[in-house]
């Protein structure tokens, strides 16, 4: 996270752009493997649903650590607990079907899209952060869907493998702007 102090922001840039490559690799293979799980509501589904959040929780504490550094900022802890009270979040809903899930789930990115959004403000002198900060903009927005999909009674899991593969995406750019910010810092 670039902040206020004198550490150079390029000795984080290496580290951001591993983890957010295998984010971008993470995030197509989930939404593949939960567009082909999703028409039954299984355990298979559900375990993936969980496993999402699970994934965010760990690249938080892997962010966190590596951002020690440059001083992290405070969000990466809030997004750390948003994403494990989703996955209890989720773990309930599901037992009551697809919109429970689906509420869940939008909640979760309309908060963590506005945690995303900030550190992507907080860490934009560091480089390659506006695909993170478009990325939180358009959680935002996608999670105000998910949960209207939800109350209207329509909605399916397959619009989060989108939600990820787009997700995803914006990882992959934001690695790729990293990768020339540290190849300019030398």
């Amino acid at each position: 996270m670039t902040s206020t102090t004198d550490t150079p922001p390029a000795a984080l840039a290496p580290q951001l752009r591993t983890l957010y490559l295998a984010r971008f690799v993470f995030a197509v293979v989930w939404a593949v493997l939960l567009a082909l799980t999703a028409r039954t509501f299984g355990p298979l589904t559900v375990g993936l649903l969980l496993l999402y959040p699970l994934v965010d929780l760990g690249a938080a504490v892997v962010d966190h650590r590596a951002s020690r550094a440059v001083r992290p900022t405070p969000l990466l802890i809030v997004n750390m607990v948003l994403s494990a009270l989703t996955v209890i979040g989720l773990a309930v809903a599901a037992t009551s079907g697809v919109p429970a899930v689906l509420v869940v789930w939008g909640v979760w990115a309309i908060t963590a899209g506005a945690v995303q959004l900030a550190v992507g403000l907080v860490r934009r002198r560091l480089g390659g952060q506006w695909p993170m900060i478009l990325s939180g903009g358009i959680s935002v927005l996608a999670g105000s869907g998910f949960i209207l999909q939800a109350i209207s009674g329509g909605g399916a899991l397959t619009g989060l493998a989108g939600y990820a593969t787009l997700g995803g995406i914006f990882f992959l750019l934001s690695a790729l702007r990293l990768g020339r910010a540290a190849k300019v810092a030398r």
